[in-house]
Protein backbone atom coordinates (compact mmCIF):
# COMPACT_ATOMS: atom_id res chain seq x y z
CA UNK A 1 0.00 0.00 0.00
CA UNK A 2 0.99 3.56 -0.66
CA UNK A 3 2.22 5.26 2.63
CA UNK A 4 4.00 8.39 1.56
CA UNK A 5 4.92 10.39 -1.57
CA UNK A 6 8.38 12.73 -1.81
CA UNK A 7 8.11 15.10 -4.45
CA UNK A 8 10.73 17.90 -5.51
CA UNK A 9 10.48 20.91 -2.95
CA UNK A 10 10.93 24.07 -5.31
CA UNK A 11 12.79 26.73 -3.68
CA UNK A 12 13.11 30.51 -3.62
CA UNK A 13 14.67 33.18 -1.35
CA UNK A 14 12.87 35.38 0.78
CA UNK A 15 13.74 38.19 -1.53
CA UNK A 16 11.76 36.66 -4.69
CA UNK A 17 8.47 36.27 -1.79
CA UNK A 18 8.93 39.37 -0.93
CA UNK A 19 8.62 40.84 -4.68
CA UNK A 20 5.64 38.33 -5.06
CA UNK A 21 3.84 39.55 -1.99
CA UNK A 22 4.36 43.00 -3.22
CA UNK A 23 2.87 42.04 -6.15
CA UNK A 24 0.42 39.43 -6.00
CA UNK A 25 -3.00 39.22 -3.90
CA UNK A 26 -4.82 36.74 -1.35
CA UNK A 27 -7.78 35.27 -2.11
CA UNK A 28 -10.07 36.69 0.48
CA UNK A 29 -12.70 34.67 2.87
CA UNK A 30 -16.49 34.99 2.61
CA UNK A 31 -18.64 33.70 -0.59
CA UNK A 32 -19.05 35.45 -3.65
CA UNK A 33 -21.72 33.77 -5.32
CA UNK A 34 -23.46 35.69 -7.17
CA UNK A 35 -27.32 36.95 -6.67
CA UNK A 36 -28.77 37.25 -10.45
CA UNK A 37 -26.97 33.97 -12.15
CA UNK A 38 -24.15 31.40 -11.84
CA UNK A 39 -20.71 32.35 -11.49
CA UNK A 40 -18.01 31.99 -14.64
CA UNK A 41 -15.05 30.79 -14.20
CA UNK A 42 -12.26 30.61 -16.82
CA UNK A 43 -9.73 27.66 -16.21
CA UNK A 44 -6.51 27.42 -18.35
CA UNK A 45 -5.51 23.56 -17.80
CA UNK A 46 -4.16 21.16 -20.62
CA UNK A 47 -4.40 17.38 -20.58
CA UNK A 48 -6.53 14.53 -21.53
CA UNK A 49 -8.31 14.64 -18.15
CA UNK A 50 -9.20 17.70 -18.09
CA UNK A 51 -12.02 18.19 -19.34
CA UNK A 52 -13.86 15.09 -18.02
CA UNK A 53 -12.63 16.61 -14.54
CA UNK A 54 -14.25 19.99 -15.42
CA UNK A 55 -17.65 18.14 -16.74
CA UNK A 56 -17.82 16.41 -13.64
CA UNK A 57 -17.49 19.63 -11.51
CA UNK A 58 -20.24 21.50 -13.65
CA UNK A 59 -22.63 18.71 -13.23
CA UNK A 60 -22.04 19.05 -8.99
CA UNK A 61 -22.15 23.11 -9.47
CA UNK A 62 -24.76 24.42 -11.29
CA UNK A 63 -23.61 28.03 -8.83
CA UNK A 64 -20.51 27.68 -10.39
CA UNK A 65 -19.42 26.75 -14.10
CA UNK A 66 -16.16 26.60 -15.32
CA UNK A 67 -14.81 27.13 -18.89
CA UNK A 68 -11.73 25.30 -19.59
CA UNK A 69 -8.87 26.68 -22.01
CA UNK A 70 -6.12 24.72 -23.48
CA UNK A 71 -3.34 27.27 -23.26
CA UNK A 72 -0.43 25.10 -24.01
CA UNK A 73 0.98 22.91 -21.64
CA UNK A 74 4.42 23.83 -19.41
CA UNK A 75 5.87 26.25 -19.96
CA UNK A 76 4.11 27.72 -22.65
CA UNK A 77 0.78 28.19 -20.15
CA UNK A 78 2.88 29.92 -17.38
CA UNK A 79 4.31 31.99 -20.16
CA UNK A 80 0.73 33.03 -21.33
CA UNK A 81 -0.20 33.26 -17.49
CA UNK A 82 2.37 36.09 -16.92
CA UNK A 83 1.52 38.05 -20.22
CA UNK A 84 -2.02 38.16 -19.67
CA UNK A 85 -1.78 38.70 -15.92
CA UNK A 86 0.12 41.81 -17.07
CA UNK A 87 -2.49 42.76 -19.61
CA UNK A 88 -5.40 42.03 -17.33
CA UNK A 89 -6.85 39.26 -19.22
CA UNK A 90 -5.79 36.03 -17.31
CA UNK A 91 -7.95 33.42 -16.54
CA UNK A 92 -9.94 32.97 -12.94
CA UNK A 93 -7.82 29.65 -12.45
CA UNK A 94 -5.23 27.89 -14.10
CA UNK A 95 -3.03 24.95 -13.96
CA UNK A 96 0.77 25.73 -12.87
CA UNK A 97 3.77 22.79 -12.74
CA UNK A 98 5.71 22.67 -9.54
CA UNK A 99 8.90 23.89 -10.68
CA UNK A 100 7.59 26.76 -12.28
CA UNK A 101 5.37 28.32 -9.53
CA UNK A 102 8.02 30.35 -8.01
CA UNK A 103 8.24 32.06 -10.99
CA UNK A 104 4.53 32.43 -10.90
CA UNK A 105 4.63 33.98 -7.38
CA UNK A 106 7.48 36.36 -8.42
CA UNK A 107 5.51 37.45 -11.22
CA UNK A 108 2.15 38.19 -9.05
CA UNK A 109 0.55 35.32 -11.06
CA UNK A 110 -0.61 33.49 -8.47
CA UNK A 111 -2.63 34.33 -5.24
CA UNK A 112 -1.94 33.73 -1.51
CA UNK A 113 -5.16 30.86 -1.15
CA UNK A 114 -4.04 30.26 2.42
CA UNK A 115 -7.55 31.49 4.07
CA UNK A 116 -9.41 29.27 1.96
CA UNK A 117 -7.39 26.07 2.22
CA UNK A 118 -6.89 26.02 6.24
CA UNK A 119 -6.76 22.08 7.22
CA UNK A 120 -6.15 20.97 3.57
CA UNK A 121 -2.97 20.37 3.87
CA UNK A 122 -3.93 16.83 5.72
CA UNK A 123 -5.01 15.48 2.52
CA UNK A 124 -1.64 15.46 1.25
CA UNK A 125 1.71 13.85 2.03
CA UNK A 126 3.94 17.13 3.61
CA UNK A 127 5.94 16.74 0.89
CA UNK A 128 3.40 17.40 -1.25
CA UNK A 129 2.15 19.88 0.45
CA UNK A 130 5.38 21.91 0.16
CA UNK A 131 5.76 21.98 -3.19
CA UNK A 132 2.75 24.88 -3.05
CA UNK A 133 3.72 26.85 0.37
CA UNK A 134 6.61 29.07 0.52
CA UNK A 135 7.05 31.51 3.42
CA UNK A 136 4.15 30.51 5.02
CA UNK A 137 2.09 31.01 2.97
CA UNK A 138 -0.24 28.88 0.35
CA UNK A 139 -0.32 29.84 -3.19
CA UNK A 140 -2.22 26.29 -4.96
CA UNK A 141 -3.93 23.35 -4.36
CA UNK A 142 -1.76 19.96 -5.61
CA UNK A 143 -3.58 18.12 -8.10
CA UNK A 144 -1.03 15.49 -9.65
CA UNK A 145 2.21 14.19 -9.36
CA UNK A 146 4.33 12.63 -12.39
CA UNK A 147 7.41 9.89 -10.96
CA UNK A 148 8.97 9.60 -13.87
CA UNK A 149 9.24 5.77 -15.19
CA UNK A 150 8.99 4.25 -18.52
CA UNK A 151 6.08 3.76 -20.49
CA UNK A 152 6.52 1.30 -23.47
CA UNK A 153 5.23 -0.89 -26.62
CA UNK A 154 5.37 -4.13 -24.78
CA UNK A 155 3.59 -5.87 -27.94
CA UNK A 156 6.73 -4.68 -30.28
CA UNK A 157 9.30 -5.47 -27.10
CA UNK A 158 7.71 -8.69 -27.36
CA UNK A 159 7.92 -9.13 -30.82
CA UNK A 160 11.39 -7.79 -31.05
CA UNK A 161 12.47 -10.32 -27.82
CA UNK A 162 13.77 -7.46 -26.26
CA UNK A 163 13.39 -7.29 -22.12
CA UNK A 164 12.86 -4.44 -20.80
CA UNK A 165 15.70 -2.61 -19.73
CA UNK A 166 16.97 -1.88 -15.71
CA UNK A 167 19.92 0.30 -16.04
CA UNK A 168 20.47 2.63 -18.76
CA UNK A 169 23.61 0.66 -20.13
CA UNK A 170 20.52 -2.12 -20.97
CA UNK A 171 18.37 0.49 -22.51
CA UNK A 172 21.43 1.57 -24.60
CA UNK A 173 21.73 -2.14 -25.74
CA UNK A 174 17.98 -2.52 -26.10
CA UNK A 175 17.92 0.53 -28.57
CA UNK A 176 20.61 -0.69 -30.83
CA UNK A 177 18.49 -3.89 -30.82
CA UNK A 178 15.27 -1.93 -32.36
CA UNK A 179 17.40 -0.27 -34.92
CA UNK A 180 18.84 -3.14 -35.75
CA UNK A 181 15.69 -4.99 -35.96
CA UNK A 182 13.73 -2.59 -37.98
CA UNK A 183 15.98 0.91 -39.61
CA UNK A 184 12.81 2.68 -39.26
CA UNK A 185 11.81 1.95 -35.58
CA UNK A 186 13.57 3.87 -32.69
CA UNK A 187 13.21 2.46 -28.60
CA UNK A 188 12.80 6.43 -28.17
CA UNK A 189 13.33 9.95 -28.91
CA UNK A 190 15.20 12.68 -27.57
CA UNK A 191 13.62 15.83 -27.82
CA UNK A 192 15.61 19.11 -27.43
CA UNK A 193 12.91 21.24 -26.00
CA UNK A 194 12.27 18.80 -23.37
CA UNK A 195 13.44 20.76 -20.57
CA UNK A 196 11.61 18.88 -17.60
CA UNK A 197 12.49 15.53 -19.28
CA UNK A 198 16.34 15.66 -18.96
CA UNK A 199 16.23 17.85 -15.99
CA UNK A 200 14.54 14.66 -14.13
CA UNK A 201 17.24 12.29 -15.76
CA UNK A 202 20.30 14.43 -14.40
CA UNK A 203 18.72 14.96 -10.88
CA UNK A 204 17.93 10.89 -11.18
CA UNK A 205 22.27 11.15 -11.79
CA UNK A 206 22.67 13.26 -8.82
CA UNK A 207 22.45 16.89 -10.40
CA UNK A 208 21.10 20.05 -8.68
CA UNK A 209 20.81 22.48 -10.56
CA UNK A 210 19.64 25.61 -8.29
CA UNK A 211 20.60 25.39 -4.63
CA UNK A 212 19.94 28.36 -2.49
CA UNK A 213 21.80 29.29 1.15
CA UNK A 214 19.64 32.18 3.19
CA UNK A 215 19.65 34.65 0.07
CA UNK A 216 22.51 33.53 -1.72
CA UNK A 217 22.00 31.05 -4.91
CA UNK A 218 24.52 28.86 -6.48
CA UNK A 219 23.48 27.28 -10.12
CA UNK A 220 25.08 24.62 -11.63
CA UNK A 221 23.91 23.04 -15.16
CA UNK A 222 26.72 21.27 -16.25
CA UNK A 223 28.11 19.32 -13.32
CA UNK A 224 29.34 16.18 -13.76
CA UNK A 225 26.09 14.56 -13.91
CA UNK A 226 24.65 16.25 -15.96
CA UNK A 227 27.23 16.39 -18.28
CA UNK A 228 27.67 12.28 -18.19
CA UNK A 229 23.76 12.38 -18.79
CA UNK A 230 24.31 14.54 -22.02
CA UNK A 231 27.18 12.93 -23.18
CA UNK A 232 24.88 9.37 -22.87
CA UNK A 233 22.53 10.64 -25.23
CA UNK A 234 24.85 12.47 -27.37
CA UNK A 235 25.95 8.81 -28.15
CA UNK A 236 22.77 7.34 -28.65
CA UNK A 237 21.87 9.98 -31.45
CA UNK A 238 25.37 9.70 -32.62
CA UNK A 239 24.51 5.92 -33.23
CA UNK A 240 21.50 6.86 -34.72
CA UNK A 241 20.01 4.83 -31.83
CA UNK A 242 17.34 7.40 -30.87
CA UNK A 243 15.40 10.02 -32.48
CA UNK A 244 16.23 13.51 -31.96
CA UNK A 245 13.32 15.21 -32.76
CA UNK A 246 10.56 16.74 -31.12
CA UNK A 247 7.53 15.16 -29.69
CA UNK A 248 3.91 15.08 -29.96
CA UNK A 249 4.29 17.16 -33.71
CA UNK A 250 1.65 15.12 -36.21
CA UNK A 251 5.40 13.33 -37.78
CA UNK A 252 6.11 11.95 -34.59
CA UNK A 253 2.37 10.67 -33.51
CA UNK A 254 2.26 8.95 -36.98
CA UNK A 255 5.31 7.01 -35.90
CA UNK A 256 4.07 6.43 -32.55
CA UNK A 257 1.14 5.11 -33.94
CA UNK A 258 3.13 2.70 -36.60
CA UNK A 259 4.82 1.39 -33.51
CA UNK A 260 8.35 3.26 -34.72
CA UNK A 261 8.68 5.02 -31.43
CA UNK A 262 8.89 2.00 -28.85
CA UNK A 263 9.12 3.96 -25.61
CA UNK A 264 9.13 7.25 -23.71
CA UNK A 265 11.13 7.86 -20.50
CA UNK A 266 8.14 10.49 -18.66
CA UNK A 267 6.40 11.24 -15.62
CA UNK A 268 3.54 8.59 -14.94
CA UNK A 269 1.37 11.14 -17.25
CA UNK A 270 2.58 9.93 -20.11
CA UNK A 271 -0.21 7.15 -20.73
CA UNK A 272 -2.63 9.52 -20.77
CA UNK A 273 -0.68 11.94 -23.48
CA UNK A 274 -0.31 8.80 -25.52
CA UNK A 275 -3.54 7.38 -25.43
CA UNK A 276 -4.75 11.03 -27.28
CA UNK A 277 -2.43 10.62 -30.03
CA UNK A 278 -2.39 7.24 -30.08
CA UNK A 279 -5.55 5.39 -29.03
CA UNK A 280 -5.32 2.61 -31.57
CA UNK A 281 -2.35 0.64 -30.40
CA UNK A 282 -4.33 0.32 -26.42
CA UNK A 283 -3.48 -2.33 -25.08
CA UNK A 284 -0.24 -2.78 -26.54
CA UNK A 285 1.49 -0.49 -23.85
CA UNK A 286 3.10 -1.63 -20.50
CA UNK A 287 4.78 0.67 -17.78
CA UNK A 288 7.75 -0.21 -15.95
CA UNK A 289 10.10 1.58 -13.10
CA UNK A 290 12.72 3.95 -14.84
CA UNK A 291 16.10 2.49 -15.88
CA UNK A 292 18.77 3.20 -13.29
CA UNK A 293 22.05 5.16 -14.10
CA UNK A 294 23.74 2.67 -11.35
CA UNK A 295 22.26 -0.75 -10.63
CA UNK A 296 20.74 -1.53 -7.22
CA UNK A 297 19.84 2.46 -7.37
CA UNK A 298 15.68 2.82 -7.94
CA UNK A 299 15.73 7.19 -7.12
CA UNK A 300 13.61 8.23 -9.74
CA UNK A 301 12.64 12.28 -9.91
CA UNK A 302 9.49 14.04 -10.63
CA UNK A 303 8.70 15.43 -14.00
CA UNK A 304 6.07 17.54 -13.51
CA UNK A 305 2.87 17.36 -11.55
CA UNK A 306 1.12 20.24 -11.06
CA UNK A 307 -1.16 22.62 -8.85
CA UNK A 308 -4.34 24.26 -9.35
CA UNK A 309 -3.69 27.88 -8.88
CA UNK A 310 -5.96 30.95 -8.10
CA UNK A 311 -4.54 34.27 -9.74
CA UNK A 312 -4.28 37.37 -8.65
CA UNK A 313 -7.00 38.58 -11.51
CA UNK A 314 -10.29 37.07 -10.52
CA UNK A 315 -13.00 38.59 -9.43
CA UNK A 316 -14.21 35.50 -8.22
CA UNK A 317 -11.91 34.52 -5.40
CA UNK A 318 -13.78 32.31 -3.09
CA UNK A 319 -15.23 30.57 -6.15
CA UNK A 320 -11.84 29.76 -7.58
CA UNK A 321 -10.39 28.92 -4.65
CA UNK A 322 -13.32 26.47 -3.73
CA UNK A 323 -12.66 25.00 -7.45
CA UNK A 324 -8.99 24.28 -6.44
CA UNK A 325 -9.90 22.59 -3.80
CA UNK A 326 -12.25 20.05 -5.42
CA UNK A 327 -10.20 19.10 -8.42
CA UNK A 328 -7.32 18.32 -5.55
CA UNK A 329 -9.44 16.59 -3.59
CA UNK A 330 -12.43 15.06 -4.79
CA UNK A 331 -12.70 11.96 -5.70
CA UNK A 332 -14.57 11.85 -8.64
CA UNK A 333 -11.94 14.55 -9.57
CA UNK A 334 -9.21 11.74 -8.74
CA UNK A 335 -11.10 8.92 -10.56
CA UNK A 336 -10.82 11.19 -13.81
CA UNK A 337 -7.29 11.37 -13.62
CA UNK A 338 -6.51 7.38 -13.17
CA UNK A 339 -8.64 7.06 -15.84
CA UNK A 340 -6.27 9.15 -17.87
CA UNK A 341 -3.00 7.65 -16.33
CA UNK A 342 -2.27 10.51 -13.83
CA UNK A 343 -1.59 10.10 -10.64
CA UNK A 344 -3.49 12.28 -8.12
CA UNK A 345 -1.51 14.46 -5.59
CA UNK A 346 -3.65 13.73 -2.70
CA UNK A 347 -3.37 11.02 -0.61
CA UNK A 348 -6.49 9.39 -1.14
CA UNK A 349 -6.54 9.99 -4.88
CA UNK A 350 -3.61 7.75 -4.44
CA UNK A 351 -5.23 5.51 -2.72
CA UNK A 352 -7.93 5.14 -4.85
CA UNK A 353 -5.64 3.85 -7.80
CA UNK A 354 -5.21 0.51 -6.01
CA UNK A 355 -8.67 -0.17 -6.11
CA UNK A 356 -8.66 1.45 -9.87
CA UNK A 357 -8.89 -0.24 -13.27
CA UNK A 358 -5.37 0.48 -14.98
CA UNK A 359 -5.45 3.14 -17.46
CA UNK A 360 -6.77 2.90 -21.54
CA UNK A 361 -3.71 2.92 -22.56
CA UNK A 362 -2.16 -0.09 -20.67
CA UNK A 363 -5.61 -1.73 -20.00
CA UNK A 364 -4.10 -5.62 -19.65
CA UNK A 365 -1.56 -3.98 -17.06
CA UNK A 366 -2.95 -5.19 -14.03
CA UNK A 367 -0.29 -3.87 -11.65
CA UNK A 368 -0.06 -0.68 -13.35
CA UNK A 369 -1.16 1.36 -10.06
CA UNK A 370 0.99 -0.86 -7.40
CA UNK A 371 4.26 -0.20 -9.71
CA UNK A 372 3.68 3.61 -9.66
CA UNK A 373 3.13 3.16 -6.33
CA UNK A 374 6.27 1.79 -5.41
CA UNK A 375 7.91 4.28 -8.00
CA UNK A 376 6.74 6.71 -6.07
CA UNK A 377 7.92 5.80 -3.11
CA UNK A 378 11.62 6.04 -4.49
CA UNK A 379 11.08 9.55 -5.57
CA UNK A 380 13.83 11.84 -4.72
CA UNK A 381 13.71 14.43 -1.40
CA UNK A 382 14.23 18.16 -1.95
CA UNK A 383 14.94 19.08 -5.15
CA UNK A 384 15.50 22.68 -5.35
CA UNK A 385 13.81 24.62 -8.26
CA UNK A 386 14.87 28.35 -9.36
CA UNK A 387 12.66 32.02 -8.93
CA UNK A 388 13.42 31.55 -13.11
CA UNK A 389 12.49 28.09 -14.45
CA UNK A 390 10.73 29.96 -17.12
CA UNK A 391 14.14 31.96 -18.05
CA UNK A 392 16.04 28.45 -17.80
CA UNK A 393 13.57 26.42 -19.94
CA UNK A 394 13.82 28.57 -23.07
CA UNK A 395 17.30 28.87 -22.70
CA UNK A 396 17.90 25.05 -22.88
CA UNK A 397 15.29 24.43 -25.32
CA UNK A 398 16.92 27.12 -27.75
CA UNK A 399 20.64 25.56 -27.04
CA UNK A 400 19.90 21.94 -27.02
CA UNK A 401 17.48 22.56 -30.40
CA UNK A 402 20.58 24.41 -31.76
CA UNK A 403 22.86 21.80 -30.66
CA UNK A 404 20.94 18.78 -32.71
CA UNK A 405 20.52 20.97 -35.63
CA UNK A 406 24.24 22.24 -36.21
CA UNK A 407 25.98 18.88 -34.21
CA UNK A 408 27.44 20.28 -31.60
CA UNK A 409 27.71 18.66 -28.33
CA UNK A 410 24.91 18.66 -26.22
CA UNK A 411 27.23 18.98 -23.25
CA UNK A 412 28.30 22.72 -24.44
CA UNK A 413 24.20 23.43 -24.65
CA UNK A 414 23.88 23.24 -20.47
CA UNK A 415 26.91 25.32 -20.25
CA UNK A 416 25.01 28.10 -21.90
CA UNK A 417 21.89 27.77 -20.26
CA UNK A 418 23.54 27.90 -17.07
CA UNK A 419 24.97 31.42 -18.27
CA UNK A 420 21.86 32.66 -19.34
CA UNK A 421 20.46 31.70 -15.83
CA UNK A 422 23.09 33.68 -14.07
CA UNK A 423 23.01 36.68 -15.90
CA UNK A 424 19.05 37.02 -15.48
CA UNK A 425 19.16 35.99 -11.88
CA UNK A 426 21.91 38.53 -11.38
CA UNK A 427 19.88 41.06 -13.60
CA UNK A 428 16.64 41.10 -11.37
CA UNK A 429 18.86 41.36 -8.27
CA UNK A 430 19.51 37.58 -6.60
CA UNK A 431 22.63 37.16 -4.97
CA UNK A 432 24.55 34.13 -7.74
CA UNK A 433 27.15 32.09 -7.76
CA UNK A 434 28.83 29.11 -10.23
CA UNK A 435 30.39 26.43 -8.74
Amino acid sequence: MMRRTIPLVATVSALALTLAACSSGAASGGSDAADDGPITLDYWAWGTAQEPMVDAWNAAHPDIQVKRTDAGGGTDSSAKLVTATRGGNAPDVAIVEYNTLPAMIVAGVAADISGNVDGLDAEFAPGVWSQVTFDGATYGVPQDAGPQALTYNKAKFDELGIDVPTTWDEFADAAEKVHEADPDSYITTFAPAEFGGFAGLAQQAGAEWWSVDGDAWTVDFDDDASVAVADYWQDLIDRDLVLAEPLLTPEWNAKVNKGEVLSWPAGLWAAGVLYGVAEESAGDWAMAPMPQWTEGDPAVAFQGGSAVVVTTSTEHAEAAAEFARWMGTADEASAAQIEQGQYPASLAGQELTLESDAPLLTPEQDDYWQVAAEITKDTIPEISWGPNVNVASSAFQDAMSAAVTNGTPLRDALTETEAEVVDDMTTTGFEVTQK
